[in-house]
């Protein structure tokens, strides 16, 4: 059976094929009337090969870009694109951005203006799903209205099949869907969308190559920077790596030009990104280099700050511990998900660490870096969760004493091992359970902020508040918000704030020095 006919067979549930017409056949690309609609299937997700992970060299680009042709064909034409999900997210919004702005589109935030509305999907959780096709909804009357409007779907939803097959069969006035190994691909999509009028899915299973130098617009002081794409860990309850496909790093040389270049052009902050950030370089085969090695380069560099996210704590070495150490623009910042507390349920979810280990690893980074603020994600009322593994998690929260937390009720993904296990913890219960997690993480939030009263901190000035104009709000080295009075000619400057007020999430302070100099 060829690969065209396999298609057919996974997208029989949802369209009956025998009617289907075969409009067009190409190399690795068949066009159907479907329903009235002409689909264009380039390349389908697959979560099955996707959990097969090959040995073949990823290879390196150096010369994508937006052909010549291209580059008039937004000439007068707006885009707006919708960013749900994570960090990773918005960096993949900033490259499409880019190439946009290549082909001459302009940036609108008036849908009635937009000539092209793409929406950067997370699979993370259910409730990002609702959202996605809720907005779908919206957009479906604005379509009816504008008829020429072009609409895609693209980042880690698209790299779900149930998605794909969901968009296919109730939301035919889609006209691209295209997953996160794609992305390079955003002009010559847009291209078949525009003038073959044919809805164009390309999603390709297949882990992507790694693209360098697509053009990024990048807003503000803050930068992300991508150092790898992937993830190999398989945590029983994760899509991410059937979405974003196997570990896969950036070269260094590129890694350290790119951040370079940002701090000649003045960012004041950047933000190392991953999966796991601390599993970088282990797929190189010619060289010894691991994501410490590339963090103390890092600290060569003049940039104020730099932050990484997400690490894993399997992957957290001693001799990352010791560099983070150096500090100057290494912040004293460290994201460390937990999920859970219970070594029972570490195990289920297919973490590969101990709650004893996961607590070794805490008083290591403390002993080496004592005022380190460490913030983490954790999940309630996964499969099987008992009160008692519950418990555990809440006694690990108070002995850590976390900053901050993300915290979930655990979510099924479909494709997800954990998808299949019974989810026998009542509603009610992973409710309860979720409130008093978060009653915790207050509590020990609110005590950490009184302490830091009388405190003078470093802030990066971000803008005026959001709840009062007459204030304005920045970030600490740790990411701690505060709010202080001062001179809107302070904004993305560092300046000194002696703590005067503690909350919760936030500070209060008042201005002892301006523009601190770096």
């Amino acid at each position: 059976m060829t690969q065209e006919n396999n298609k057919s067979k996974d997208y029989a549930k949802y369209f009956d094929f025998s009617t289907a017409k075969v409009i067009k056949q190409e190399e690795g690309k068949t066009t159907y009337r479907i329903n009235g609609r002409e689909i264009s299937i380039n390349s389908a997700p697959n979560h099955t090969e996707e959990k097969r992970r090959g040995k073949e060299d990823i290879q390196v680009h150096y010369d994508a870009g937006i052909p010549d042709e291209l580059k008039e064909i937004g000439k007068d034409k707006h885009y707006i694109i919708y960013t749900f999900g994570c960090q990773m997210n918005e960096h993949d919004t900033e490259t499409m951005k880019g190439m946009l702005e290549e082909m001459g589109y302009q940036s609108t935030e008036d849908r009635k203006l937009a000539d092209i509305i793409l929406l950067n999907t997370c699979a993370i959780r259910e409730n990002a799903e609702d959202k996605v096709f809720g907005e779908l909804g919206h957009l479906k009357h604005l379509k009816t209205e504008k008829p020429g409007l072009i609409l895609g779907v693209c980042g880690c939803m698209s790299q779900e099949e149930s998605v794909v097959h969901r968009i296919m069969a109730k939301h035919g006035f889609v006209d691209m869907i295209f997953g996160t190994h794609n992305i390079h691909r955003l002009p010559y999509l847009i291209q078949d969308a525009l003038f073959s009028k044919e809805m164009v899915v390309e999603v390709w299973s297949k882990e992507g190559d790694i693209i360098e130098n697509l053009p990024k617009k990048r807003e503000g002081m803050r930068a992300w920077v991508n150092i790898m794409y992937g993830c190999d860990k398989f945590c029983t309850y994760c899509i991410v790596p059937f979405t974003r496909g196997k570990e896969r790093s950036r070269r260094p040389e590129d890694v350290i030009a790119e951040v370079r270049d940002l701090a000649r052009q003045g960012f004041k902050e950047i933000t190392l990104l991953g999966q796991n950030v601390n599993a970088y370089g282990k797929d190189f085969t010619d060289i010894e280099y691991t994501f410490a090695h590339l963090m103390d380069d890092m600290h060569k560099i003049d940039i104020p700050r730099v932050r990484f996210m997400t690490s894993h704590p399997r992957d957290f070495d001693d001799q990352l511990i010791d560099v983070l150490a150096k500090r100057g623009n290494l912040v004293e910042h460290i994201h460390l998900p937990v999920q859970s507390g219970s070594t029972q349920m570490l195990k289920i979810m297919s973490r590969k660490y101990t709650r004893e280990q996961y607590l070794e690893l805490v008083r290591k980074i403390k002993k080496v870096i004592p005022d380190v603020v460490l913030t983490t994600d954790i999940i309630v009322g996964f499969p099987g969760e008992t009160d008692e593994q519950f418990e555990d998690t809440l006694s690990l929260v108070k002995e850590v004493g976390y900053d901050s937390a993300y915290t979930f009720i655990y979510s099924p993904r479909v494709g997800t091992p954990a998808a299949s296990m019974e989810d026998n913890v009542p509603m009610d219960v992973k409710k309860e359970r979720l409130q008093r997690l978060n009653d915790s993480i207050k509590q020990s939030s609110r005590q950490i902020h009184d302490n830091m009263v009388g405190q003078v901190v470093e802030v990066l000035v971000e803008g005026e508040s959001k709840n009062n104009a007459n204030m304005l709000s920045g970030r600490t080295r740790t990411n701690k918000l505060i709010h202080f009075e001062g001179s809107k000619d302070l904004i993305e400057t560092f300046v000194h704030v002696k703590v005067t007020d503690s909350f919760t999430w936030f500070m209060k302070g008042e201005l002892v020095t301006e523009q601190v100099p770096m």
